[in-house]
């Protein structure tokens, strides 16, 4: 017993040692540049807020009740996200495996048979009748966590569970985003379908205009031939604006969970595109690194693959094990009387020696948490690269948005006053015609421009990483090697 009580005092000395190495990230890392956490640049627009923070719900700046409604359901419905939240329940479950593993497990086993041994076994030379046997055990047993093997096993599927949850939160903002793009796009194609449609009726009262005039004797062939061409040239422009509403109706109703043509009352029929009410909010790069999912996701995989050299260095070492335990084998008959009953009670102390694959098993690791820390600044960068690029372009779209408005005003006064030139007899109808034209043909280049912005818009809030379930956690990463 003295023996005994030196290896479970050595066992519980050495439980507090834990081999590999302990997650921290280096101040090396791009993820703890100055340059990465402040503010972005070229952000003087004045449609920009870079001093307030994204809201997870950004697409209530439309207030749109429509749109609200539309994330609402895609958020309920969505097959993708369905399929998320199966993974993370997934990871979960691993997690709590991971975390039962080692500790106290316990064993009960009992049987009854009739057999016939072997004579020749007992070196008798006569068989033997057959008997009733009967056998039971109970035993319970303790796992000495000695070199923090469990514990390292426990902290990768816990950053495991964390990665596959920004995973999810991933999917639910590109869902979202998605959603808003697509409602979107249908709104903008129908307004442009209206001013292209416009535009070919112009041209088609152009057309006839130019027929009476050959009537008259004071027109030309090649004049009705260009009004023709004009006219075909316009209605060749239809098409692909009503495949691109439809194909965006197609695509939002897979987003609900919905079969083509399922779709909510009145979201086909979306003429104005809702706009932002206030200044889009951008915060600063601080506030992207830690909203991000697709950095938390990272992290976490840095996490658990550091944690893994853990799990690896641990094979160098033995397992030791404690375990007790009691039961009875003999005769059916005899079953319990001291003849049969049989006890054990000790440790047990199993080595596998380690070998070259041993050592390779923990380089392997050591270089996966290398390339995870690699993978992990390169999310960090992309992500600064994608939102820096989001911004410089919706700003570049604005100004051009700005010019487009005032050359549509420009148009449209030069069309007013052609009409009323042409109503007291000073230009011709052509004329007058011509200025309609010229702002049918800026309001559709407007409107082509305003889709754009309204596109950008969304791409920006996607590369702010907003937008997941307002419950969901924002950590930023605390900790690699």
């Amino acid at each position: 017993m003295p023996r005994l009580g030196l290896v479970i005092a050595l066992a519980s000395l050495a439980a507090c040692r834990t081999v590999g190495p302990d997650y921290a990230l280096p101040d090396s890392s791009a993820f703890k540049r100055p340059e990465a956490n402040a503010a972005f640049l070229d952000t003087g627009s004045s449609a920009l807020a870079a001093d307030t923070g994204l809201p997870a719900r950004w697409w209530s700046l439309y207030r749109d009740p429509t749109l609200d409604g539309l994330v609402e359901q895609a958020l309920r419905d969505n097959v993708e996200l369905k399929a998320a939240d199966a993974h993370l329940r997934r990871a979960a479950a691993m997690y709590e495996q991971a975390m039962d593993a080692g500790g106290f497990e316990y064993e009960a086993d009992a049987g009854v048979s009739r057999a016939q041994l072997s004579a020749e076994s007992f070196l008798l030379e006569h068989e033997l009748p057959p008997i009733n046997l009967a056998d039971g055990k109970f035993a319970v047993s303790y796992q000495f966590d000695l070199f923090g093997k469990l514990r390292r096993g426990a902290e990768a599927a816990r950053a495991d569970e964390q990665s596959v949850a920004a995973a999810r939160d991933l999917a639910r903002i590109t869902v979202v985003a998605e959603v808003a793009d697509n409602y979107l796009e249908i709104c903008h194609a129908n307004h442009e379908l209206h001013v292209a449609t416009h535009s070919l009726q112009l041209q088609q009262r152009g057309r006839e205009v130019t027929q009476r005039l050959i009537a008259a004797g004071r027109g030309t062939a090649p004049e009705l031939a260009r009004a023709n061409a004009q006219v075909a040239i316009l209605e060749a422009a239809l098409p692909p604006l009503q495949a691109k509403r439809q194909a965006a109706a197609y695509s939002l109703a897979a987003l609900l969970g919905q079969t083509p043509g399922q779709l909510p009352a009145g979201v086909v029929d979306c003429a104005h595109a809702p706009v932002l009410a206030q200044p889009l909010p951008i915060g600063d790069g601080r506030a992207l690194l830690a909203r991000r999912p697709d950095i938390r996701q990272s992290e976490r995989k840095l996490a658990a693959a550091t944690a893994r050299i853990g799990v690896a260095t641990a094979e160098l070492y033995p397992d030791i094990h404690f375990g007790a335990s009691i039961g009875a084998a003999g005769l059916l008959a005899d079953f319990g009387e001291p003849l049969t009953r049989q006890w054990s009670f000790g440790p047990l102390i199993s080595w596998t020696l380690p070998s070259s694959g041993t050592r390779a098993r923990i380089s392997a690791t050591e270089a996966g948490a290398d390339a995870a820390l690699a993978e992990f600044d390169h999310t960090v960068l992309q992500a600064l690269r994608e939102t820096q690029t989001a911004l410089d372009r919706y700003a570049q779209d604005l100004r051009r948005l700005q010019s487009l408005q005032v050359a549509q005003q420009q148009a449209a006064l030069a069309a007013e006053q052609n009409r009323r030139l042409y109503q007291g007899g000073r230009t011709p109808y052509l004329s007058s015609l011509d200025a309609d034209r010229s702002l049918a043909s800026a309001d559709a280049t407007l409107a082509e421009a305003q889709a754009q912005v309204s596109r950008d818009q969304i791409h920006l809030f996607l590369a702010l990483g907003g937008g997941w379930d307002a419950e969901a956690p924002r950590a930023a990463p605390t900790a690699a090697r």
